[in-house]
């Protein structure tokens, strides 16, 4: 009996954490058209003369920060995950993991599964955009199409209000803050330059600065917009009332305007209301990775403290966390039945 495939795509990670190795992984990360949508002859400029030759080596040493014995945080997490569903789904399935940038790469899990009558991929990004979601799924299609023969295939989209990855999440969170005093909530979501939600043809009314309206027609691919209902979903199930928490963006590059509020300026505000125990949650990622480990876990403890913080509470992503698993397990079981 044939098996059926099941591709996780992770957004990737360079093979080792040297100048060398890093920058071959931001040209090719950068170059992607849909991270950086600009006409071609500006993105190669930009991405080959002015951010890479002046970002790799301060990228490299984020990434040995972050290091481990077995290698990218962010693979050896992924794989984690691939080896506790293929256990769940039994040996009907095949599990793979590929990554839009890097290796193993989506075409060379894809390879692995010619044989299976039946393909669902999963990108591992909770909210929908285009520099992600969409990317990898462009990736896993092209290689689709070169293919003789093409398999039924399903596609996950997003799963930003999915009970069991917030429950998952809130799981995580509970555990983590554990007789810990909390005062102030920090979703901190990666962050997208704000004409990628012009380009989703969001038509909701929002002003860019405070809460997006609640889904519908007009803003179902809102990426800003499923943040934030991750981040009530999460809130209702953690209790916890408005004033308690703060949507935040992160990980902007460059001088055009990013969706806001950012994560980085938003510390020092919470810090002159009062706040000084804070904790602080990472529900774009489902694994941990430069994003979380350096650039929060690190960077953002540091710039807390220094401010006169006394607590900064890093919540781990939910890597393999049994919930997760068990979610993602329900997800493949509903498109079986759709």
């Amino acid at each position: 009996m044939k098996k059926k495939g099941v591709l996780l795509i992770n957004l990737g990670t360079p093979d080792h954490a040297d100048p060398a190795s890093v920058y071959r992984y931001l040209k090719q990360f950068l170059n992607d058209p849909r991270v950086i949508d600009l006409p071609s002859i500006m993105r190669w400029i930009l991405t080959n003369l002015l951010i890479v030759p002046f970002r790799y080596k301060k990228s490299a040493k984020a990434y040995q920060q972050i290091w481990s014995d077995s290698g990218s945080p962010l693979l050896t997490n992924s794989i984690l995950l691939k080896e506790a569903l293929s256990q769940q789904l039994g040996m009907d399935y095949q599990v793979e993991i590929g990554m839009r940038y890097g290796n193993p790469s989506v075409a060379s899990a894809m390879q692995k599964m010619q044989r299976c009558d039946k393909l669902i991929i999963i990108p591992l990004f909770p909210q929908y955009s285009s520099a992600a979601t969409g990317s990898a799924i462009e990736s896993a299609l092209s290689v689709l199409a070169k293919q003789w023969n093409i398999p039924e295939l399903v596609i996950k989209k997003d799963f930003y209000d999915h009970p069991g990855f917030i429950a998952a999440y809130a799981d995580i969170i509970k555990k983590t803050i554990h007789k810990k005093t909390v005062d102030h909530f920090l979703f901190s979501y990666h962050g997208l330059p704000e004409r990628h939600i012009t380009k989703s043809h969001c038509q909701a009314a929002c002003d860019h600065a405070a809460a997006c309206p609640k889904i519908d027609e007009s803003n179902a691919y809102c990426y800003r917009a499923q943040c934030y209902r991750t981040s009530t979903l999460l809130a209702e199930s953690l209790q916890l009332i408005s004033d308690q928490y703060t949507v935040t963006f992160q990980s902007r590059l460059g001088r055009t305007p990013w969706i806001k509020p950012y994560t980085d300026l938003m510390l020092p505000a919470l810090y002159q209301k009062g706040i000084r125990n804070l904790a602080i949650v990472c529900p774009s990622f489902v694994s941990d990775c430069l994003e979380t480990l350096e650039e929060i876990n690190i960077r953002a403890r540091a710039d807390w403290l220094s401010l006169g913080g006394n607590e900064f509470i890093f919540v781990p992503c939910i890597n393999d966390h049994p919930v997760w698993v068990d979610a993602l397990k329900g997800m493949l079981v509903f498109e079986e039945s759709t």
